[in-house]
């Protein structure tokens, strides 16, 4: 029984090895993207009829001054902001039956009777929280910590790769990936990682003259660093402590906004990349998990410390803003299309345009959580 109770309940056990860490990370992303569209709803007059953390059943929650419901139920994969009007969970649209049915004070605070920019501010207003979270982590881990850094160097060059088929010797520094400038080693490999069978032209100095070639990096399986086996772009070049010359760059609070703002953007753009290259075959699926990927890698963060675990924060909120952008209905990016149709017809889209697109969208949105709950369970 000792022995039963310790896997469970000890730090290194399920429940607070892995359990409590993997809720930490998600209730932390939700609770950021659902106060976005709480906040800009409300700042635009809109009234909240529930917040809610999780799905289903209500373990517990109160009513605040204003009316809403603040809840928290037993299913901790997401969350969501009912305005007042709002047909469902998502946001769906009211029939004509509906709006009809809501008195006249309910029809002055209902979501759908607001101007199409303060929908639209509201619905955004989600993902961009999830952005700035991520800022904001970046901000005080910089701030705290500094950046570590390595000079852009090659030390070695691994046989038969493809920086030693384009040329690249041993001393090379790197200036330049595809025309983009970089500064440090990690540069390069945010540059390389993501173009997995695209021809690249690096820009390399070699004593003192800057000489061009063209190189397609190859996927190969490395460990990333929570001991997780990844397929990532490679040239197959190798730093080391003498030619990189670790240091660490400090920042002032100032400096590690614009460093935060800088990374996230860099975060933003290198998974909108993966995103377009998984559509189309040409990025490993396995990159993609569901909740058991998240629950592992937030147990591996666990144990490294808790600013491996704010990192993984900082890292998934990027990803939900993101999915939750694209322009399928329910998510943020569907509301946002339809309001766009709006703005450009001056009318709303037909209720059954509207639901056909909520159909095919909730279609793609559970064959998306199918595909990532395989992978999780049997895919990888």
């Amino acid at each position: 029984m000792n022995e039963i109770l310790h896997a469970f309940f000890s730090t290194q056990g399920f429940v607070l090895g892995t359990l409590v860490p993997f809720l930490f990370v998600l209730t932390v992303v939700v609770f950021v993207h659902e106060m976005g569209h709480y906040l800009v709803g409300r700042w635009c007059g809109i009234g909240v009829k529930t917040f809610s953390i999780g799905f289903g059943p209500e373990l517990f929650g109160f009513n605040d001054s204003h009316g809403t419901r603040w809840k928290l139920c037993a299913i901790p994969l997401g969350g969501y902001v009912k305005f007042v009007g709002d047909m469902s969970a998502t946001s769906s649209q009211p029939g004509t039956e509906e709006l009809e049915k809501l008195t006249d004070a309910e029809r002055e605070v209902a979501f759908h009777t607001r101007p199409i920019w303060k929908r639209a501010a509201t619905v955004v207003a989600g993902p961009l929280f999830n952005f700035l979270l991520t800022i904001a982590v970046f901000t005080v881990m910089f701030s705290l910590y500094g950046r570590p850094v390595l000079e852009p160097m090659v030390a070695q060059v691994t046989a038969g790769s493809p920086a030693e088929k384009a040329g690249i010797l041993p001393g090379d520094r790197f200036v330049a990936v595809n025309g983009s400038k970089v500064e440090t080693f990690a540069d390069v490999q945010r540059l390389v990682q993501g173009r997995a069978g695209d021809s690249l032209t690096f820009t390399m100095l070699r004593d003192g003259k800057e000489i061009t070639v063209t190189a397609t990096p190859e996927l190969m399986e490395q460990q990333d660093a929570l001991g997780n086996k990844t397929k990532v772009a490679v040239i197959g070049v190798v730093n080391n402590k003498e030619l990189g010359q670790p240091r660490v760059i400090t920042y002032s609070p100032i400096g590690a906004l614009g460093a935060a703002v800088e990374q996230t953007g860099q975060a933003i753009q290198g998974t909108g990349n993966f995103l377009q290259r998984f559509v189309v075959g040409r990025e490993d699926k396995c990159q993609l998990g569901g909740p058991i990927k998240i629950a592992k890698m937030s147990g591996q963060a666990a144990k490294l410390g808790f600013e491996w675990l704010v990192q993984l924060v900082a890292l998934l909120s990027v990803g939900i803003g993101i999915l939750n952008l694209l322009p399928i209905p329910p998510l943020d990016g569907g509301h946002l299309l339809f309001y766009a149709l709006e703005a450009v017809f001056r009318r709303p889209v037909s209720e059954r345009m509207m639901e056909m697109g909520y159909r095919a969208g909730l279609f793609l949105v559970l064959g998306f959580m199918g595909f990532v709950f395989w992978n999780d369970l049997f895919g990888c």
